[in-house]
């Protein structure tokens, strides 16, 4: 399963999976239709499943133009969402499985930025590769989402499953968002040096126009501080050692940062 990644609008990221041998793709969160069109173009591939993580627009833009060109395409979605997803035909829960190139992804429902929203997860297939994690916009690099329609304790109880995914899974997030988020994690945790570290790095490689996705779970542990409510230097900026309220302190700062 090879993993595309294509910018569009702003700052969104569509990842197309693809299968080269039998030629079939699948597409996570297609913000617009063309580029993704484009690209399947040129592979030669034909579009077998929509994946949406949540029903915001710069998610979802692009569902009803796929379905004119590919009809078949099975539209994947969270069960919450029912009803906001153009061209919906599956509703996942919690524990269910997506199949796709001879790979099996675990469906994880992770409230908070929205009410619905969800994740799909692919382990590795073998010890020595990552697994691979679309998370739409609960998790970034080095923040997570806005609280639109979730809670902070649904936000804690999210990210908390994300964390425990191995250190080497790649997170695929839907926003080159890193930048900023680093700008605002050194605000919190000024004295942590891996985050110094990576807000160098980041700083170079967007300086020299590179994406910044995907990011580890292994990075985002030790610099991420909405993975950090358990930290003292993130307690310490929250004025609080209760997870849920060290996270809603510290969402709050970065929404007015």
């Amino acid at each position: 399963m090879e993993i595309i990644r294509i910018a569009v609008l702003n700052d969104n990221y569509i990842f197309l999976l693809v299968d080269k041998n039998q030629k079939i793709a699948a597409v996570v969160d297609p913000a617009v239709a063309q580029p993704v069109l484009d690209k399947l173009r040129e592979l030669d591939a034909k579009l077998v499943a929509i994946l949406n993580t949540h029903h915001h627009s710069d998610h979802i833009g692009g569902n009803r133009q796929l379905l004119q060109v590919f009809p078949d395409a099975c539209v994947y979605a969270g069960a919450e969402d029912e009803g906001r997803i153009p061209g919906q035909r599956v509703f996942l829960q919690e524990g269910d499985r997506v199949e796709f190139a001879s790979r099996t992804a675990q469906v994880f429902f992770i409230p908070g930025h929205t009410r619905a929203h969800i994740a799909y997860y692919f382990p590795p297939i073998s010890p020595h590769e990552p697994g691979e994690l679309f998370c739409g916009d609960t998790l970034f690099a080095g923040g997570c989402g806005r609280l639109f329609e979730g809670t902070p304790a649904q936000m804690v109880h999210s990210l908390t499953k994300l964390r425990k995914l191995p250190e080497n899974t790649r997170v695929w997030c839907a926003h080159e968002y890193t930048l900023n988020n680093l700008r605002f994690a050194i605000s919190v945790d000024a004295d942590n040096p891996d985050l110094q570290q990576r807000y160098h790095q980041v700083t170079a490689a967007r300086d020299r126009h590179e994406p910044t996705i995907p990011s580890h779970i292994g990075i985002e542990k030790l610099t991420n501080p909405f993975l950090r409510w358990d930290a003292p230097a993130i307690q310490a900026s929250a004025n609080s050692q209760d997870p849920v309220q060290t996270l809603a302190r510290i969402r709050g700062m970065k929404d007015r940062f």
